[in-house]
């Protein structure tokens, strides 16, 4: 029997409050450009995470919630919507024709983010995942007549509706657990930034270390 979406949350919150001790800012890796997951999500709003809150514990949570979201769009799909189905299958079918998946089986924690880190000008890359992934020939589709095409965008567009009408759910849901997602943060993340903050100030203050200070030095 499908669990309830209230039920898929609660157990989803409950996994990140289990790794949110875990969390240390040396795991946090800094992004070039804005996670589109995270920047802005209703689901963050709801669960109460502002954006002052690192992006490494952000992403643990709203990756969760998406998963969420995906398997109920992919339930509803293969039971009302058979030709965006084919679709999916053939793609699944193209991606598993790759022997090389670096995207697979990665913890939420880490899932959606760039696969390499940034490139360091002067630096280049003798090889990149990203670049290994995409290297390998797949199968084309095949072609679809229009017909077929514009059924295929009214499918897309059902399934897409379906799935805001989830997500506006799930924030609803969410709301439930503001309390203790907050407290999580603030028992075991604030700190940490707070005390990163401190020794940041610090160095600032102090630019010199103690060999510069003597004379001659």
């Amino acid at each position: 029997m499908e669990r309830s979406l209230d039920t898929q949350v609660t157990q989803a919150v409950d996994a990140w409050l289990r790794w949110v001790p875990t969390w240390t800012p040396a795991t946090y890796k800094g992004r070039g450009a804005p996670c589109r997951r995270c920047l802005g999500s209703p689901v963050l709003s709801a669960a109460g995470v502002g954006s002052d809150v690192p992006h490494g514990v952000q992403h643990g949570l709203s990756t969760r919630m998406k998963s969420i979201v995906d398997r109920a769009v992919a339930s509803y799909t293969e039971r009302n919507l058979p030709l965006l189905q084919v679709e999916l299958d053939q793609q699944s079918a193209r991606n598993r024709a790759r022997s090389y998946r670096p995207r697979e089986n990665l913890d939420p924690e880490y899932e959606g983010l760039p696969l390499d880190p940034e490139p360091v000008p002067g630096a280049p890359f003798l090889f990149t995942l990203e670049g290994m992934a995409g290297e390998e020939e797949v199968p084309s589709l095949p072609p679809l007549s229009h017909e077929a095409k514009e059924a295929l965008r009214r499918e897309i567009a059902l399934a897409d509706e379906y799935a805001n009408l989830v997500g506006r759910e799930l924030c609803s849901l969410l709301l439930a657990h503001r309390l203790r997602i907050q407290q999580a943060v603030a028992q075991h993340v604030e700190p940490q930034v707070e005390a990163m903050l401190a020794e940041l100030t610090e160095a600032l203050d102090t630019p010199f270390g103690p060999d510069d200070l003597l004379p001659g030095g």
